[in-house]
């Protein structure tokens, strides 16, 4: 299902004039923030939606073709911003609650407010603007599209930092998601500051007191 304009469109006929898209990624990881992006697509683009050629669920595309489409959005957007919420918060307050705060970060982060919003698949209580929640909205809304692209190259980004400091982990392989080789790097050196210590299989192992010592220059390096 190609992304399109068409609630874009919808909005600025009802009078709308700075619509954001919001998307997020990174709910799932094992390590790292959740990150999230707002992106407010200019009237060029809703007339002209090829000007954006490519731009489709960030889940799609390669990374090289994000990185080459994330620099496109940030040319041609109107506006855009982003929210980052890191593995303590996400521990302490729950994965839907901080991904809600990443979106709301993005979205304050914008040069001016939104009057409209177009969230992939999540609704904010009390927030002063209309909205509209998109199931599977990052592959039917072009905004979305590209709020999920800007998010997911900056979180990919951030994950390569902590690889610097980290290189134990491996996150520059697998951006924090659970994979044989995060698996095996956590039960050898114990998690980090950066870990989600109430997600499975953490949790478990953490409540069974089964983990290792970390060694002490991986302490170092997260502390």
């Amino acid at each position: 299902m190609a992304s399109s304009v068409e609630f874009e469109r919808a909005l600025r006929a009802a009078g709308h004039g700075h619509i954001a898209g919001i998307d997020e990624v990174g709910r799932g990881c094992w390590a790292g923030p959740v990150v999230a992006a707002a992106v407010v697509l200019p009237n060029d683009v809703l007339n002209t939606p090829a000007l954006l050629n490519g731009v489709d669920d960030s889940k799609a595309l390669s990374a090289a073709q994000r990185e080459r489409l994330a620099e496109r959005i940030l040319l041609v957007a109107a506006d855009w911003g982003i929210g980052a919420v890191p593995a303590h918060v996400i521990d302490t307050h729950g994965i839907l609650v901080a991904t809600r705060l990443a979106m709301q970060i993005a979205l304050l982060r914008l040069a001016q407010p939104a009057d409209a919003l177009l969230i992939d698949a999540v609704r904010f209580e009390h927030w002063p603007c209309a909205q509209q929640a998109l199931i599977k909205g990052d592959a039917r809304c072009l905004s979305i599209a590209a709020a999920s692209i800007l998010a997911k190259v900056a979180r990919d980004r951030l994950m390569c930092a902590l690889d610097q400091a980290l290189p134990a982990y491996g996150l520059a392989l697998h951006k924090g998601y659970g994979t044989a080789l995060h698996q095996h790097a956590l039960q050898t050196y114990g998690p980090t500051i950066h870990h989600r210590r109430s997600f499975r299989p953490l949790a478990t192992f953490l409540a069974e007191g089964t983990w290792p010592v970390r060694a002490a220059d991986v302490v170092s390096q997260a502390e």
